[in-house]
């Protein structure tokens, strides 16, 4: 119909060619200049912290609103617990809500319950279990199989967001933990179709962020290398999606983590950090 409507449209001459311009313009965002985006990133992008001390220092103070931010590591790196530390601590601190993917069933509401006791005086008093009770409440979680379902939830948050439509407070925070086990099986067996839906799912992501002040966290496992060394998965079209991407890797005998900045649009690569959660 759009189509058929454009053509209509040329068909008048000058005077459609015009109004064709004038729905293209409507449906994109307006250019801005350096001022104006420097007027955004001070006042309208915040950022959120994770509620590890290690990682907020790395980071300058946490989780860039606006910016989709992920993490890669091997298994048992300490991916899915730092998910599970920046929602307890983001909900803890009545800063928003968390809309939280969970490909995996690694959510866990235990771990949850352990993280929010770091940051409360009375976890076991009758004060801490409504703490609790409300921080939970602040943390919307979705079970997440698939990259058509996964497709469906995002939709769905972004016309409750438009519409002014979603329960709770403003969301702040959206976590997919993980965006590696929804693409990587449809990457083989389809295709073109699978990269494309790969690139239309980074879309996605990028937009929420941007047009909602959202923090979009992601986690990504990691695939041998050249010489054996290990490399984030998903390939070239998706190193090119994230604005921050970092590595995870655990110290084996202890539960002390390490995390190095691979991309950053403010930040020289290769810094680390160390830390515990």
């Amino acid at each position: 119909m759009a189509l058929y409507n454009c053509m209509t449209l040329l068909c008048m001459g000058y005077q459609g060619i015009n109004q064709i311009l004038s729905i293209i313009d409507a449906q994109h965002q307006p250019w801005v200049n350096g001022m104006e985006l420097l007027e955004d990133a001070l006042h309208r992008k915040h950022v959120i912290p994770t509620g590890c001390e290690g990682v907020d220092l790395l980071l300058g103070g946490g989780l860039h609103e606006g910016q989709l931010t992920e993490l890669v590591g091997p298994s048992s790196s300490g991916k899915t617990q730092v998910c599970l530390l920046a929602a307890s601590y983001l909900a803890s601190k009545h800063m928003g809500t968390v809309v939280y993917l969970d490909t995996g069933n690694s959510f866990s509401t235990q771990r949850i319950a352990e993280f929010v006791g770091r940051f409360s005086n009375h976890v076991f008093s009758q004060a801490g279990q409504r703490n609790f009770q409300k921080v939970m409440n602040n943390i919307l979680c979705h079970s997440v199989f698939d990259i058509f379902t996964m497709f469906n939830v995002l939709h769905q948050l972004e016309f409750n967001l438009k519409s002014q439509l979603q329960k709770g407070g403003q969301v702040r925070l959206l976590i997919v933990d993980s965006i590696s086990s929804l693409i990587t099986p449809i990457l083989g067996n389809i295709g073109s179709q699978g990269r494309a839906l790969m690139t239309s799912a980074g879309y996605l992501l990028k937009k929420l962020a941007h047009e909602h002040n959202i923090v979009v966290l992601v986690t990504n496992h990691t695939v041998g290398g050249e010489r054996g060394i290990p490399k984030p998965a998903l390939g070239q079209t998706w190193k090119t999606v994230a604005h921050v991407r970092l590595l995870l890797s655990a110290d084996h005998g202890n539960d002390t983590r390490s995390i190095s900045v691979l991309k950053h649009p403010s930040m020289a690569s290769g810094k680390v950090a160390r830390f515990r959660v």
